[in-house]
């Protein structure tokens, strides 16, 4: 059998590194032919000697003598820059590219995969939030298959396996609520960003930890959903479950409803994207129902954590709006990172956004880019003089 060469994009990540795991325990199955990091040149050196793709690239260039001297005595090819990134999946050596880039950045790079045919895992969930029309329809054309690892997008997408034709009446996208489920919008302003980034049940990234904390990343996976899954937003539903065992509904037409349920482990959504629509042995520990005595849910708070209906309402506008959304959701996370504002401020940077910068009903690639570029601008000046918000 051959294997199925993996280009990695965003190995250093969380999701790449446990996709890595994955790939390494399945041997037989997979390979790796290309991993990319934006700045974690030591990592992307370790993991290249580990796994002994056929190129690297390292999105910073400042980093590239550093990865070059490392890597080019085991005759690994070392390329940089983000026009590398975006171009090195056109390459045959790959036959499945998995995105995990994070932010804005992924757009070009899956694009161009889906240009040249390639099988997609898709975890830049942004790349479906500001494209995700110009996606769907680019993969239509060039018969790409995209398949989600969104632990949420996976759990709808096991859910409608031998559905075809059954018409959809709600699809029902879970989240844990975050560290701050319950809390009032007062005690919201004093949040650190070191408490924002303990989640109770998932472990993830810096940017991701902080969407769940303010819920945004449930309004980013809605928008995704409507593209994924072709529903209209109407259609779509956020649910509070604390404890994260069922990942997703779906609810069909005659009221019944699958959901997808296991232990919070990204690693099951990553090994079903690589190999459907095989399921692939896992010696992960399983989920037993008798350490649950109950499942609980609850409605979002809306008003508390505006940032989640921020995104409904980018959702139902549509043409630019999710693209202003998100690129205004990164800078203000960020400078939530760095000290520069509180949590409650990335709400309002956001609204903002969505009010002042240009409104477009029609998306194009170049649009998004300029739109993306002048959201930034925008939220930064009003990052850097707040006398301004």
């Amino acid at each position: 059998m051959q294997t199925n060469k993996i280009a990695l994009l965003g190995s250093t990540g969380s999701i790449g590194v446990q996709a890595l795991e994955v790939i390494a325990a399945h041997p037989d199955r997979f390979s790796v032919a290309v991993l990319t990091a934006n700045n974690n040149a030591d990592l992307l050196i370790a993991q290249a000697k580990q796994y002994m793709p056929d190129t690297v690239v390292i999105g910073n260039k400042t980093h590239y003598k550093k990865v070059f001297d490392a890597l080019n005595p085991l005759d690994i090819k070392v390329y940089s820059g983000e026009e590398s990134i975006e171009q090195i999946v056109e390459l045959p050596l790959c036959d499945t590219v998995l995105v995990a880039l994070v932010g804005f950045s992924g757009v070009k790079p899956t694009l161009n995969a889906i240009r040249h045919g390639k099988k997609i895992a898709l975890a830049n969930k942004e790349s479906m939030v500001v494209a995700g029309e110009i996606i769907t329809r680019e993969a239509r054309l060039y018969r790409s298959i995209i398949l989600p690892i969104d632990s949420e997008h996976s759990a709808i997408f096991q859910c409608l396996g031998g559905e075809y034709g059954n018409e959809i009446e709600k699809l029902i996208i879970t989240g844990s609520g975050g560290p701050f489920r319950g809390m009032t919008s007062d005690m919201l302003e004093k949040v650190t960003a070191a408490q924002a980034l303990r989640h109770p049940t998932w472990n993830m990234g810096q940017k991701i930890t902080i969407d769940s904390a303010t819920l945004m990343n449930k309004g980013l996976e809605a928008i995704e959903a409507k593209w994924f899954f072709g529903v209209e937003p109407s259609k779509i539903e956020i649910l509070i479950h604390p404890q994260s065992i069922i990942h997703s509904l779906v609810q069909f037409r005659d009221g019944s409803i699958k959901a997808q349920l296991g232990l919070p482990s990204m690693k099951l959504p990553i090994a079903f994207a690589l190999s459907y629509p095989e399921r692939l042995l896992s010696d992960d520990r399983r989920f037993d129902f008798a350490d649950y005595h109950q499942f609980t849910f609850e409605q979002p708070d809306l008003k508390t954590f505006r940032c989640l209906s921020l995104a409904l309402e980018a959702m139902n506008k549509g043409g630019n709006m999710p693209c202003i959304l998100n690129a205004a959701n990164e800078e203000a996370v960020y400078a939530f990172l760095s000290g520069k504002i509180t949590f409650t401020d990335i709400a309002g940077i956001i609204e903002k956004s969505m009010e002042k910068v240009y409104f477009e009903t029609n998306i194009t690639v170049e649009n998004i880019i300029e739109t993306d570029r002048q959201t930034r601008i925008f939220c930064n000046e009003l990052i850097t003089k707040p006398e301004k918000k």
